[in-house]
């Protein structure tokens, strides 16, 4: 068992309390992710909070369920529910402890579920328990214009998502259930139920549960308002696109103090809901993260915005893809984003900038979106040289293209510049081994990465890269204070590279690697420097000599 700490302390300690080792065996893999948990439940306290739902309770057994496990209690929830909506008042429906089997329940305003400690809500395996005459798939629970709503208490939401996903394959397959757009390349429904499903809803609080496997998203609220998230546990590595959180176009929201385990992204800011909405006011602070994709990401889909942005005190961990992703390439405006206070173990890239257009699900002549105003500080990511998430019982796709160990990256388009980002207080190791047989993209050769400016933005989208650090490209105003940027082992390419930057201000950088040219400018206008180190032959920090900068211009 681990002491209690703080919440905060384990947030600034929780890196150092596992060895620190450049290769990671399966098994020490398995054995963080339990000791983070179990550090996780050491400090695990709600945060400053709004109380839950107050009013009478209504007991599920009254009406009816058995809660035994195997006899469906929908019927008797949703009577439970609907008691509340005919007492006239607020109310709690109430599961004591006990196993209710259900498909998809509807809330309704000024209703909340209350969950027992040994209560689980067990959801059912047959698609047909979630779905409407009208041929609509819905959520385990889901709720539509309501205010007022919650889930909260100590127990459990188990939706068996893999056991449903397999079972709605298998009806397709037979014949039974045919899905028209079944995606048969990857042999998956595109049409599986979520878990928890929130839309155009008002003051809605999710407290203390923890919740379990499922068939697609975990959580999805969209063009919801006041909307807080405290203490929650994610356990979902169950079955294809697990994102643990979604935030859909929402303003007013709060995720604090929650445990995300998930087999794609933990927490994902989406932009689509087409209405006069957009993601405002979000603040995400004290969680630790895990996941086969990306720990905290913006996108992909990315329609209206993503304005005033707060995230800290964040752990992401055996994270195969980017700890922190931000992008935007379906016309959104991304601006006005504090990211500080992130450590990052074992991930595959520590921060991705990307904005693109590829304007999916919208007119092709939407213009481009923006990238503006970004800082983010203190941040310490030791990036991973195989996948970081080999010890999933569901891995992500594999990368499908040849290139070296990934650098973090910035970058826009020649006709759209990201804008104004401050990095400050950065440390990053990276693994080095890059090996030019594998890949090799000359440094004095930026033309060869391609610009890819309709394409699903990733960190691994432009292949391989010709910086082991930093590649930054297409970007107007940047600031690097107080950076550290290591390599484990030797990397023959250069630490960072600025290609089409106007404005660069690189101050009290440290380039912890033996290399001939450790910084590229390429067209790169208004570079301000001061007290850039780089390592010597005899390993020790000295200034960056001026035969180890290449300046070019085309």
């Amino acid at each position: 068992m681990f002491a209690p700490l703080s919440r905060r302390k384990f947030i600034k300690t929780a890196l150092s309390t596992i060895a620190a080792t450049s290769c990671f065996s399966h098994a020490l893999n398995a054995k963080m992710l339990t000791q983070y948990y179990e550090q996780f439940n050491a400090t695990r306290k709600p945060s400053k909070r709004e109380p839950p739902q107050k009013g009478k309770r209504f007991s599920v057994k009254d009406f009816g369920a058995t809660g035994n496990g195997l006899s469906l209690d929908t019927g008797a929830i949703q009577a439970t529910i609907q008691a509340v909506v005919d007492s006239g008042e607020s109310g709690v429906v109430w599961f004591p402890a006990g196993i209710y089997y259900s498909g998809t329940l509807h809330l309704s305003s000024n209703i909340s579920l209350e969950l027992d400690k040994d209560a689980v809500l067990l959801g059912s395996t047959d698609i047909r328990h979630y779905e409407t005459d009208d041929g609509k798939v819905h959520a385990l629970i889901e709720a539509h214009d309501c205010d007022n709503i919650g889930i909260f208490g100590q127990g459990t939401i188990n939706a068996q998502g893999r056991k449903l996903a397999l079972n709605i394959n298998r009806l397709h397959h037979a014949k039974e259930r045919i899905e028209e757009d079944f995606n048969a390349r990857r042999n998956r429904s595109r049409h599986r139920p979520n878990v928890i499903a929130m839309h155009s809803c008002n003051q809605i609080k999710i407290y203390d549960i923890t919740v379990q496997n499922g068939a697609s998203w975990v959580q999805h609220y969209a063009a919801c308002r006041d909307l807080h998230i405290d203490n929650i546990v994610v356990q979902s590595d169950a079955f294809w696109n697990n994102d643990g959180i979604d935030i859909n176009d929402c303003e007013h929201v709060r995720i604090t103090g929650c445990f995300v385990n998930a087999a794609d992204d933990a927490i994902c800011l989406k932009s689509t809901t087409k209405k006069n909405m957009r993601n405002n006011d979000i603040f995400i602070g004290n969680c630790t993260l895990r996941s086969s994709s990306n720990g905290i990401k913006f996108g992909t889909e990315s329609q209206n915005g993503f304005h005033n942005v707060k995230i800290e005190d964040i752990v992401v961990f055996d994270t195969y893809r980017s700890a922190i992703a931000l992008e935007t390439v379906d016309g959104a405006i991304l601006e006005n984003v504090s990211v500080k206070n992130v450590d990052a173990k074992n991930v595959g890239c520590a921060i991705f900038i990307r904005l693109g257009q590829r304007n999916r699900d919208v007119p092709k002549d939407t213009p481009l979106g923006k990238i503006r105003n970004v800082v983010i500080s203190n941040v310490n990511a030791e990036i991973s040289f195989d996948r970081a998430d080999i010890d999933y019982d569901l891995r992500g796709p594999g990368l499908n293209a040849f290139f070296n160990p990934i650098p973090a990256s910035i970058t826009g388009l020649p006709d759209a510049f990201v804008e104004n980002v401050i990095l400050e207080n950065i440390t990053i190791s990276y693994p080095g081994r890059a090996n030019k047989g594998l890949a090799y993209r000359p440094h004095d050769q930026l033309f060869l990465v391609p610009q890819v400016r309709d394409a699903y933005p990733e960190y691994t989208m432009f292949g391989e890269l010709p910086s082991w650090g930093l590649f930054v490209r297409h970007v107007k105003g940047i600031t690097l204070k107080d950076i550290s940027l290591k390599t484990r082992a030797y990397d023959f390419r250069p630490a960072m590279v600025f290609d089409d930057v106007n404005g660069v201000n690189l101050s009290n950088v440290a380039l912890h690697a033996d290399n001939d040219i450790h910084l590229v400018l390429h067209n790169a206008k208004e570079v301000k420097t001061n007290h850039l180190l780089a390592l010597d032959k005899s390993q020790q920090l000295v200034p960056l000599s001026s035969s180890s900068v290449l300046y070019s211009n085309d």
